[in-house]
């Protein structure tokens, strides 16, 4: 199928390029020419695993341009994965859908199938539908268009595995023409259909991802307890997590979440349910959790340094998530600038993710280009990020190389008793010394 793709973001970028490896010809807008000039010359805009190999075995199929109405006027599909930001009140910013909306009807010569898959607050697909009927009807053209609603669920840093692999597929649509196409769309995808309205599949896609939200967020509130009580979070979650009801996923406790999607997406489904009258009290709880949990290791560290003012801290990992160079909403982002401001020397570590953090904090922190670089002659060390090479770090090294091993772990990296065996001053999320169990 020839299909268009609107954005080159995350979502549009990875969906652009798996439909390519799926064997559809895909045409890939953005109004941002650096990005593609990048793209043309077979540059990946975004760190994400296998994706950059993908476009270069598909690049006969895949082309990149900023002229949208040549795009989209001759495709049988066009998907519309532009950024919908997060407003001052929590509400999701449109404006980008419905320029590409408007473009779109301008462009079209054929009959075709508007696919939505940036998050969208529910019942903006038909008031999407609505418009472009309308803008059709002003234009004279005689074209049947159905407007589709199709959520992606990807996970940054799987997200190539979670396009081609899906768990489901969730389709909204109003019309058989709009179900038919999508299913030869998604033809080699082996896995669930859910074949729904339109409105139902925008709040799927709130529900699901507000769901895996609360599930963090509760689970951060059970450790905060379990370090009260004396009792071992890790024990706990594995306990729980046997259980087919529950599950073991998303159950690692620690200092919050972070990204595009969650903090932006409990935010939308909050203000959706308000403009409506209506409070999700759930969703409330789990945003101001989360919101405090980001600083609990800071809170922490208070109870040993009164003042940060002339120490050097030591920052490893500054992304929201290992796998992604993607720092939005990141816990780091929360403790930084206390840091900066108490009069820290903050030097920070990352595989991938200080050129992100040198545009929010260009020339207030050193920037390391080795974890051993950031740690010595530290006074104290946050961990921010689980990244496999902090991880595999020689324990023994922290007392080694920092003046004062004070380690404040907010993803639980080691164990307590092999840390603390090791000389570090160690602090984690939510277990016990006394109850934890060395790795040997």
């Amino acid at each position: 199928m020839n299909i268009a793709v609107a954005g080159t973001g995350y979502v549009g970028l990875v969906t652009a390029v798996c439909l390519a490896e799926q064997g559809h010809s895909v045409v890939c807008v953005d109004i941002d020419k650096s990005k593609i000039d990048l793209l043309q010359q077979g540059k990946c805009l975004i760190y994400e695993a296998d994706l950059e190999p993908m476009m270069q075995r598909n690049r006969e199929r895949l082309v990149y341009t900023t002229d949208g109405s040549s795009a989209y006027r001759k495709a049988e599909v066009i998907m519309i994965c532009v950024g919908t930001p997060e407003k001052k009140d929590g509400s999701a910013n449109l404006k980008y859908v419905y320029e590409v909306a408007r473009q779109i009807a301008s462009s079209i010569e054929r009959d075709s199938v508007i696919v939505v898959k940036s998050t969208v607050p529910v019942g903006t697909n038909d008031k999407l539908a609505n418009m472009l009927e309308e803008q059709l009807r002003s234009l004279n053209k005689s074209i049947r268009v159905s407007v589709v609603s199709n959520p992606e669920f990807l996970s940054q840093g799987t997200a190539v595995k979670d396009t081609l692999y899906a768990s489901r597929i969730v389709i909204g649509a109003e019309d058989e023409f709009g179900v038919e196409t999508m299913r030869r769309l998604y033809e080699k995808c082996e896995c669930p259909f859910v074949i729904t309205d339109r409105r139902s599949a925008e709040m799927t896609k709130y529900a699901a991802n507000d769901f895996l939200a609360l599930k963090i967020s509760y689970m951060n509130e059970i450790a905060n307890l379990c370090e009260i009580v004396g009792a071992n979070v890790e024990d706990v979650a594995k306990g729980m997590g046997y259980d087919e009801r529950i599950g073991s996923r998303f159950l690692n406790a620690g200092i919050g979440y972070g990204g595009s999607c969650f903090p932006k997406d409990t935010k939308a489904l909050h203000w959706l349910a308000n403009y409506n009258d209506y409070e999700i009290k759930t969703i409330k709880a789990a945003i101001e959790v989360n919101e405090a949990q980001k600083i609990r290791l800071l809170k922490k560290a208070k109870k040993t340094f009164d003042s940060f003012a002339g120490l050097k801290i030591a920052i490893l990992g500054v992304t929201f998530k290992p796998g992604t160079d993607d720092i939005r909403d990141a816990p780091s982002l929360a403790n930084i600038p206390f840091l900066l401001e108490d009069g820290a020397n903050v030097h920070a570590w990352d595989p991938v993710g200080l050129d992100n953090l040198r545009q929010v904090h260009d020339g207030e922190l050193v920037y390391c280009g080795t974890i051993e670089e950031a740690l010595t002659d530290a006074d104290a060390c946050f961990i921010f990020t689980e990244w496999e090479e902090i991880k595999a770090f020689d324990l023994h090294a922290y007392p080694r190389l920092m003046k004062q091993p004070y380690v404040f772990d907010g993803r639980n990296c080691y164990p307590v008793a092999d840390a603390k065996a090791a000389g570090i001053l160690y602090e984690s999320v939510g277990r016990h010394g006394r109850k934890e169990r060395s790795s040997s």
